[in-house]
């Protein structure tokens, strides 16, 4: 059941709240166990972990087709201090493969198994970060997302990191915003290597929602171009915007629900439930590349990213469709601090 803030019960010390931690206990156990299933599933390409230290800051992903994207993504994060990244290529066949095993801090498995049948790459992840991810901050993202954070231009990870764990924390939330060009999707070009923020300037600063889930307490966010322009009459099903990419990884750990909740359960409690401010960074979306128009009407064929796809037919066919998604009402993307000043990410005191 969703929540606003404001109206979050206590959490329960009762015997159904007993239960319920029973519950999620078990499906945890059940999480880890599909995650050993999987690993089956996985070949290994390159195998580059033995140059893991102690404290290394590592980002965990899932890609297919991503060769444009990749070398900006690399080097964005490279910046920001991850030191390995720990990557599953599914099937790509647009040379994605070969780029990353180039990469000296990459290590790489291959999979042509389904993504939707692996919990849309979770199970994967979850096997990967299991076996390689346990005492080290952990990095988990997409091909088409950029973590920024307050000070992220001066102050690498570990810095975060630092003031995270002062703060007695062991996850950040960041939420995920959506770029889009000026013109038309598809209308101008982009090469790949090069800042995609270049191409991709403007963003809707307002129509978020913002709610509490319960059992596991995680936020839930929707709104953005994509509510507005592809699900006008019924916003609920919009893509959800809130994600947990920072996590310092324990082997017992598990996702649950794409990054946006994880368990156990503590580490979606990224917010202050009483008013006060958490520091929390944004994820830069780069979905709306040229190349969107072709992988929307790959997508639609391929049926691998909703639990029920034929439901979003129509969304896939407004992507292909190459509409303008800005408005007299957008803004164009400045950095950081722009976005602390309109509400959407928190210093939460890191001054």
């Amino acid at each position: 059941m969703p929540y606003a803030i404001g109206e979050l019960p206590a959490a329960e010390d009762s015997r159904q709240g007993l239960l319920q931690a029973w519950r999620l206990r078990n499906r945890r156990r059940i999480l880890l166990a599909r995650a050993l299933r999987k690993r089956r599933e996985l070949s290994r390409l390159t195998d580059r972990t033995g140059a893991i230290r102690k404290g290394a800051i590592l980002c965990a992903m899932v890609v297919r087709n991503e060769a444009a994207r990749l070398p900006w993504f690399l080097a964005h994060h490279r910046r920001l201090g991850v030191d390995h990244f720990l990557i599953v290529d599914n099937a790509s066949d647009d040379g994605s493969e070969a780029l990353l095993r180039d990469q000296p801090d990459v290590s790489l498995w291959s999979t042509a198994g389904s993504y939707r049948k692996s919990r849309f790459g979770l199970d994967w992840i979850n096997w990967v970060l299991m076996r390689h991810g346990h005492g080290h901050w952990c990095l988990v993202l997409d091909a088409d997302e950029l973590l920024v954070y307050p000070w992220h231009e001066t102050r690498p990870l570990p810095a975060l990191i630092s003031w995270l764990e002062g703060q007695g924390r062991s996850s950040m939330p960041a939420m995920m915003l959506d770029l889009y060009p000026e013109d038309r999707l598809g209308e101008r070009a982009y090469i790949p290597g090069t800042d995609p923020l270049a191409l991709l300037e403007w963003f809707d600063s307002g129509n978020y929602s913002l709610q509490v889930q319960q059992p596991l307490r995680n936020l839930w966010i929707q709104g953005g171009p994509r509510a507005r322009a592809f699900f006008p009459d019924d916003p609920r099903r919009a893509p959800t915007l809130n994600k947990i990419p920072l996590v310092k990884w324990s082997w017992r750990y598990a996702w649950m629900n794409s990054t946006h909740s994880l368990l156990p359960a503590r580490l979606n409690h990224v917010f202050d439930e009483t008013g006060g401010e958490l520091t929390s960074g944004v994820l830069l979306h780069t979905k709306f590349l040229p190349e969107i128009i072709a992988k929307s009407g790959e997508e639609k064929e391929r049926r691998q990213h909703f639990a029920d796809p034929a439901r979003f037919g129509a969304y896939y066919d407004g992507l292909i469709a190459a509409p303008k998604l800005k408005t007299p009402q957008s803004r164009r993307y400045t950095g950081w601090r722009q976005l602390e000043a309109l509400g959407l990410l928190s210093r939460g005191g890191w001054i």
